[in-house]
């Protein structure tokens, strides 16, 4: 039976970001703003360093899509929609005329299984959807599996399962750039979890006026460019992910200085199935993969970043989301990997994100007896 999220009453903050100055953060909203507020002030992040949670349980998760599979139209809710297109052959389709935030349960299910085959959804003209707030955000994300908690990120005041992304002016966190030349960090969010995310719903509250895109890659295509010799050998293998490192990084004072949960490490297959679909994907990412276990040091590293950089360089299996105001993107945890690019911060704009994560299962090997 699946378990309920942790709740608890919030002592007042300790630490909060706020925006800058509207002659320093200028929106990109299409509308026009009142200088001395901002619309989304309620969902400003904050930090507590006296918030804390226990550890994480296991808990039963029945993914959505499966009902969607016995439906006799199972991309009904996509019927009344001005426009669809697919944004690349392997990875992405937008959508223009269907309002998520009207959706049923039925076509909520239908949505799960769409974005288990494609990859990424991206819905444009979501202002109602974005515009209903953290209690429609926590029903929303609940539909699809638990609402993860992040264990360093800023959040709304007294919505914790709501995990920000913010930088404007004066303030940054969830940018974790060091010495070097890129800022792209591919990624599976929270991959350390035992039960990582599924289906993850993301938009932006304000967004530079250019800049501040999302790449996003399929790892299903990332695996199926390979030879089969290899691919039948990475299945054997599992890995360690990490989440040691981000808390350090929070711990430093770079990020809040927030770690509400101990951070944990958890073993995963190299290669996953997906439940629904029954599709394999690469499971490993530069930023929470840290070593596969049973290999030596050497031979470990030989492989992983062998992988980082065929991902990386993998241009013909990406899509690249260009931000328009009330987007919402909608991506598979599970089989895809993704990166912000920060390529505006001389601008000084502002970029708010907020991101609803339901977690999903413990990742299933492809390779069938392969014990974790």
């Amino acid at each position: 039976m699946a378990t309920t999220t942790v709740t608890q009453t919030l002592p007042a903050p300790t630490l909060r970001l706020r925006a800058s100055s509207p002659a320093d953060a200028k929106e990109s909203q299409t509308e026009t703003q009142d200088q001395e507020t901002y619309r989304y002030e309620a969902l400003l992040p904050e930090f507590n360093r006296e918030e804390h949670y226990p550890p994480l349980v296991p808990f039963d998760h029945v993914d959505p899509g499966f009902r969607a599979l016995s439906h006799t139209s199972p991309a009904s809710f996509l019927d009344g929609a001005s426009n669809i297109f697919d944004i690349t052959p392997n990875l992405g389709t937008e959508v223009t005329g269907v309002n998520l935030a009207t959706l049923s349960n039925d076509e909520r299910d239908q949505l799960a299984l769409k974005v288990a085959q494609r990859g990424l959804m991206v819905f444009r003209d979501q202002r109602d959807f974005i515009d209903r707030g953290g209690e429609f955000y926590r029903e929303w994300g609940r539909h699809f599996g638990r609402l993860h908690i992040h264990p360093t990120s800023g959040h709304p005041a007294n919505l914790p399962e709501i995990h920000l992304v913010y930088r404007d002016a004066n303030s940054t966190f969830n940018f974790e750039i060091a010495e070097s030349i890129t800022s792209t960090g591919w990624h599976s969010d929270v991959s350390y979890e035992l039960q990582p995310p599924g289906l993850t719903t993301f938009f932006l509250l304000s967004q530079p006026t250019t800049g501040g895109d999302t790449l996003f890659t399929s790892q299903v295509s990332t695996l199926k460019k390979l030879s089969p010799q290899f691919i039948a050998f990475l299945k054997t293998l599992k890995a360690v992910h990490s989440g040691v490192e981000q808390a350090n990084y929070s711990r430093s004072g770079k990020r809040g200085g927030v770690v509400r949960r101990e951070p944990v490490e958890n073993i995963h297959p190299v290669v996953r199935k997906h439940p629904v679909t029954g599709e394999e994907a690469l499971y490993v990412n530069k930023q929470f993969t840290r070593r596969i276990v049973g290999l030596k040091k050497e031979e470990s590293d030989a492989i992983l970043n062998f992988l980082y950089d065929h991902m990386a360089k993998s241009g013909d299996l990406q899509a690249r989301l260009h931000w328009s105001p009330n987007t919402v993107a909608i991506w598979d945890n599970r089989i895809t990997a993704h990166s912000a690019i920060i390529d505006y911060g001389d601008s000084k704009q502002r970029r708010h994100g907020a991101r609803i994560t339901p977690q999903a299962e413990r990742p299933l090997p492809a390779l069938d007896g392969l014990e974790l």
